[in-house]
């Protein structure tokens, strides 16, 4: 992405914005409430106009439709469709024949994020941690080469939000994703690089990048210190939203 501007109630939120994805990196974009960084997923994945001269497309010079799977904050889930026929909702909407392997796979990656028995289950009957598991296993069932996800694990439990981090690492190894959170321990343990998003209009500051491999070890004194360093960026970056 290159040059990205876009506006909100009339001011720009952001402008020549420049964001690069290493091709299966696994970044993370942390940043005060209101700064940008979901509208700056949603430029990304074609869902708002940005301003003219803004340039997003892969490393090979061609477009991102249909390369990209998008896990919003809400579920978004078909309150009419049980949990199979949601995760299931995009190869539908293409209209894609969904044969006895596709709905193996959505049951599989159901039982993965621990929703095994509640296939046929409707959305009212799941609480909203299991809404967003739902949305996660929609979004894995995608199988893109990049994803976004605007904080994926922000309705879950600790136990379950530590097991699903670590799911979602092994299931996306090798795609491309851009994931916002608010949780500074998260992005230390999933990403391979992240960015602070502050100011107005925003920017990115400079790329954090970590060593290791993930999903790392929280409880290393190393990711200790990282963590100390990273408040102290989102502290001064709150202060310059402020």
């Amino acid at each position: 992405m290159h040059a990205a501007g876009l506006d909100f109630g009339g001011a720009p939120l952001f402008e020549a914005l420049d964001l690069a994805l290493a091709a299966g990196s696994w970044t993370c974009l942390l940043g005060p409430s209101g700064v940008g960084k979901t509208s700056l997923l949603r430029l990304i994945a074609g869902l708002v106009a940005p301003w003219p001269g803004t340039t997003v497309e892969c490393g090979d010079g061609g477009p991102l439709r249909g390369r990209i799977a998008y896990m919003a904050q809400q579920d978004l889930l078909l309150p009419w469709l049980p949990a199979l026929d949601n995760v299931l909702l995009g190869a539908r909407l293409r209209r894609e024949r969904i044969d006895g392997a596709a709905r193996e796979r959505a049951r599989w990656l159901l039982a993965r994020v621990g929703l095994g028995e509640k296939l046929a289950a409707l959305p009212a009957a799941l609480s909203g941690g299991q809404r967003q598991r739902v949305a996660l296993a929609r979004t894995l069932f995608e199988a893109r080469p990049l994803v976004l996800m605007d904080e994926p694990f922000s309705a879950l439990d600790a136990i379950t939000r530590h097991q699903l981090q670590a799911l979602a690492a092994e299931l996306l190894n090798g795609a491309t994703v851009l994931h916002v959170t608010h949780d500074p321990w998260e992005a230390l343990r999933l990403a391979d690089r992240l960015y602070v998003m502050a100011g107005a209009p925003a920017r990115l500051g400079a790329a954090v990048v970590l060593d290791g491999e993930p999903p790392r070890d929280v409880g290393a004194p190393a990711l200790a210190r990282r963590h100390a360093e990273l408040l102290a960026l989102l502290a001064n970056g709150k202060r310059e939203a402020a």
